[in-house]
């Protein structure tokens, strides 16, 4: 069974740097190879605050790659989030002269599409085609070949902040790896968790990390919306650190270990644990963590609901919600999520995944497995290289080619 390709995906998150390295096999399945991670200390709500704090978490993560397998990683994909992540639609149109359309003629509709005014301080990470229209017939996702006057393409167009996306590219460089793309971690992590049929009906996928939650939104096969709300994990391993007056490191073990959001009926009144300040060994009711954790729970889940009846998800997300992400994982979290958006909701793990299947099928994983899937979809050359070349200026073409290599 030989290669297809070799793919590295770098998830650089607010609690945690995740190194992925992924085969892709000839009949197209994707088996991981080898994953690393380290502790984040250098980011804030998904922004580098601290690029020697950032370098060092990157560097930790890839010889943790390396101390595990015989993998040597050199140019990865990474993911990028945040608040300074902002997405719009744009159209493009073109005349076709009453002939069949051409790939050609894509590119060009693509292009009228892309040619919109970007403020300086922002760079365009995608473009994301959402359908097209041939003269008055919309909702045509493949055009080519077919006739008409006119071809206009509807897009999305997804941007960020110039400066945090070059600080996170220049976190990678000083860890000695070359960037090969920015990829939008709700674009990834939907990758890895989405059904073909959920997205082209409309699904949204409400991805939890420690320092933000992102929530993407899918209709007819394309990605029609994306925002970040500023709350995560980190923000309820906080409040039990300050509610039990615990270290956050004590704090986030109670949480894991111990954590729901709904009552958990015989075991409420279970005596946990805790060590207070690391020396004081004392016991507490199981109920008081749910005390603390369910009102932030619903803190956010009340914020997703207000964004999705603000972009029209609440009304055509057939398929409901899709949960994934480290904070995803808390008992009870999805069935309060059902109650309180009303809509149904599962918990998305990634599948389909060989080699260290059973280790990525986690929530935690979505975004590093994501990443992995996209450089598959795009075509990627091998990144595992000691020689590689080229890499980030060579995105806007990666794109066009992407979407039409999936026609």
């Amino acid at each position: 069974m030989g290669k297809a390709g070799l793919i590295a995906g770098l998830d650089v998150g607010t609690t945690k740097v995740c190194a992925i390295v992924g085969q892709v096999m000839e009949e197209g399945r994707m088996e991981v190879l080898a994953l690393g991670s380290a502790p984040s200390n250098g980011l804030r709500k998904g922004i580098v605050v601290n690029i020697e704090s950032t370098v060092e978490s990157i560097v930790k993560a890839i010889e943790d790659v390396s101390n595990t397998s015989s993998v040597e990683i050199n140019s990865v994909y990474v993911g990028v989030a945040g608040g300074h992540i902002k997405s719009f639609e744009s159209y493009g149109a073109v005349g076709i002269k009453g002939r069949e359309v051409s790939r050609a003629d894509l590119e060009r509709a693509l292009d009228a599409a892309k040619a919109v005014y970007v403020p300086l301080d922002r760079e365009v990470l995608h473009v994301i085609p959402k359908e097209y229209v041939v003269d008055d017939q919309e909702g045509i996702i493949n055009p080519i070949g077919m006739t008409g006057v006119r071809l206009e393409a509807k897009v999305q167009i997804v941007t960020g902040s110039v400066s945090a996306v070059q600080n996170l590219i220049r976190c990678c460089e000083k860890a000695q790896l070359q960037v090969v793309d920015i990829v939008l971690e709700p674009l990834a992590s939907s990758l890895a968790t989405l059904k073909e049929d959920e997205m082209k009906q409309g699904v949204v996928m409400i991805d939890i990390g420690g320092g933000t939650t992102d929530l993407a939104f899918y209709k007819k096969g394309s990605l029609a919306y994306t925002s970040v709300i500023a709350i995560g994990g980190n923000h309820i391993t906080n409040d039990i650190a300050i509610g039990l007056r615990l270290p956050v490191d004590e704090a986030e073990r109670v949480k894991m270990a111990y954590g729901a959001v709904l009552p958990l009926g015989s075991t409420d009144s279970e005596e946990i644990g805790i060590m207070v300040a690391g020396r004081e060994r004392k016991t507490i009711p199981r109920s008081y963590l749910y005390e603390i954790i369910s009102p932030r729970c619903e803190e956010l889940l009340e914020l997703i609901k207000a964004e999705l009846k603000k972009c029209g998800a609440y009304e055509e997300a057939i398929y409901g919600v899709v949960l994934t992400g480290g904070a995803s994982q808390l008992k009870g979290l999805d069935r309060m999520a059902e109650a309180v958006l009303g809509l149904p909701v599962r918990v998305g793990c990634p599948e389909n995944i060989y080699g260290l299947g059973d280790t990525v099928a986690d929530p935690k994983y979505s975004t590093g497995v994501g990443l992995l899937m996209y450089g598959a979809q795009n075509e990627a050359q091998p990144v595992i290289t000691g020689d590689m070349f080229g890499g980030i200026l060579k995105r806007m073409k990666q794109w066009v080619k992407g979407f039409l290599g999936r026609q």
